[in-house]
């Protein structure tokens, strides 16, 4: 399995994602890897509910260190997070939210081909559906990555 580089924290993470992803969201701290490195949520103005804003900022983690920061031929896509656990831990005045995301994706290249392979062979005699989605589910990189938040301004 490929190995994917953390997120160095030297610019403010406010910057990043607004120059990355043309988002501006109230965040400091860290990329999220440890509790010392946690991703601070210092509001949410617009209420949005706060699985969905942690799952939009851990997609865009896994988005920068899987397609954004890697050469165009190592790039991966179609680039999905479902949470699959979720602890709330208190230290001292502080809230935390450890966030345990399952991560798959494909590299471009591949799924760009299963993509022109599935528009050419559908509904076409011979297109072996199920043989083109085993080898779709073989080519998709699965990886279980944290994702530390710190939530005291806005639970």
């Amino acid at each position: 399995m490929p190995t994917f580089q953390q997120i160095p924290s030297n610019e403010p993470l406010r910057s990043v994602i607004k120059a990355a992803f043309d988002a501006d969201l109230p965040l400091s701290g860290g990329w999220g890897y440890t509790e010392a490195l946690a991703t601070i949520i210092e509001s949410n103005p617009d209420n949005i509910p706060l699985s969905q804003l942690e799952h939009m900022i851990a997609s865009m983690r896994a988005y920068l260190e899987m397609n954004m920061t890697q050469p165009k031929e190592d790039r991966y896509g179609s680039i999905n997070l479902n949470e699959k656990e979720r602890e709330i831990l208190q230290e001292n005045d502080k809230v935390f939210h450890k966030v345990l995301y399952e991560i798959s994706a494909m590299r471009e290249d591949t799924y760009a081909a299963f993509i022109d392979e599935y528009k050419e062979g559908y509904g076409k005699e011979g297109f072996d559906m199920e043989d083109h989605f085993r080898r779709r589910k073989e080519a998709t990189l699965i990886r279980i990555e944290p994702y530390w938040f710190e939530v005291s301004s806005v639970i």
